[in-house]
């Protein structure tokens, strides 16, 4: 009897699953705002409340520290709830590099507004009178913010990530991933997303040019966190699939050059990659938001195997991708607003990808977390349509 690990890395690579159908999963874990509607639609309470975002499963959790870091018990509750749907056990961990989390507090407040840090170490501006909030400060400004950000990462990597800090928290998964019971999806932060994140957006942009041995030297210091503490977590788990979170793109196509990307990006990816595959890593994507087809060959020359969610109002077609790159895998592809749309939208678009998924190789899915927009009635349309679809999964493939 085929085991839902098996199933998965059948569909992958491009076979014709055992069992009659191929992987039934989600590609991202649900929006808070779509749990709340279901809830009030039907779904139990505590299937609905312990599908957490990541992050707030730690804010203010004083009792487990080391979650911030290395998060996986937030991924029980997703995976049960994905279960309660009917899709395939998929257990969700992350590895957080040591300065991204931090405590939140409160900086400075008058009478009209606050500043204070969030969960990334940002200071917030927002007015008293509204809850929008704007960017007061990046974590990183200059050299001297980040040699500081690297002291502090060091004391972190010396308090929260131990080889018993590790194995203690994705070690309990080893048993149920051996036997099959459910997938692995672990994800990380990539070279393009860290110094983003730590610079802001802008400033970003301009350091591919003002300051490029800034941004080497992040990207270094990111490589060793993940060749010397991130390669203990595969080494343990072997997880099927590890995705590098980026957003290099937006819908008019990618923000940076394929020149940018082999000296910024790729060139760490292939530092790095090489590595994972060694201790046992499965499928290696890519999730990246917007238009990135013109990309697209420098991350395969960067290792990269498949990408998700693939954002079809982005102009992301799979069909034409995969007539273009025949051997590249995906995860997500399917037009979330459809599902939103009701019956006849969500089967007009299974029809639009069926060939991708009669050609293997490919995991359908909404192309980013569903809607709230979305009722429960249709979501569970989606998932009996979705897995009906599956059963075509390699068909081509495998008779080729």
């Amino acid at each position: 009897m085929i085991t839902n690990r098996e199933r998965e890395l059948q569909t992958l690579n491009f076979q014709k699953p055992e069992g009659g159908r191929g992987a039934v999963e989600e590609t991202f874990y649900p929006w808070v705002l779509t749990t709340n509607r279901f809830k009030g639609e039907g779904v139990p309470e505590a299937i609905a409340d312990n599908a957490k975002d990541i992050t707030n499963n730690i804010v203010g959790n004083k009792a487990n520290q080391a979650e911030k870091y290395l998060p996986v018990d937030w991924g029980q509750g997703v995976m049960e709830y994905e279960k309660y749907f009917g899709f395939d056990p998929v257990r969700r961990i992350h590895f957080v590099l040591p300065f991204r989390r931090f405590e939140e507090k409160m900086v400075e407040e008058t009478d009209t507004y606050i500043i204070k840090q969030d969960i990334y170490g940002r200071l917030m501006k927002g007015n008293k009178n509204s809850e929008i909030e704007v960017e007061y400060k990046p974590v990183v400004e200059n050299e001297e913010d980040w040699e500081k950000l690297k002291i502090h990462a060091e004391k972190e990597l010396e308090l929260y990530f131990t080889d018993e800090a590790i194995q203690k928290a994705y070690g309990p998964l080893k048993e149920g991933h051996d036997a099959g019971e459910y997938s692995i999806r672990l994800n990380v932060e990539g070279f393009f997303w860290v110094p983003r994140e730590l610079l802001g957006i802008e400033q970003h942009m301009y350091a591919f040019y003002d300051y490029p041995e800034l941004l080497h030297d992040m990207c270094e210091y990111i490589l060793k966190v993940y060749s010397t503490k991130l390669i203990k977590v595969i080494e343990i788990i072997q997880p099927d699939v590890v995705y590098f979170m980026e957003d290099l793109s937006g819908k008019n196509g990618p923000m940076i050059s394929g020149e940018t990307f082999d000296e910024f990006i790729g060139s760490y990816y292939k530092r790095i990659i090489p590595l994972m595959k060694e201790k046992g890593a499965g499928n290696i994507f890519v999730d990246t938001d917007g238009d990135f087809a013109k990309i697209i060959p420098h991350f395969i020359e960067a290792g990269v195997e498949g990408f998700l969610p693939m954002d079809v109002n982005a102009g992301m077609d799979i069909v034409k991708v995969r007539e273009d790159f025949p051997k590249l895998k995906f995860i997500g592809g399917f037009n979330k607003l459809c599902i939103a749309e009701g019956k006849e939208a969500i089967d007009k678009e299974f029809e639009r990808i069926m060939p991708v998924i009669r050609s293997g190789g490919y995991i359908p899915g909404a192309d980013h977390q569903v809607a709230p927009s979305t009722s429960l009635e249709n979501y569970r349309y989606y998932i009996e349509a979705l897995t009906k679809a599956m059963e075509a999964a390699g068909i081509d493939a495998a008779e080729a």
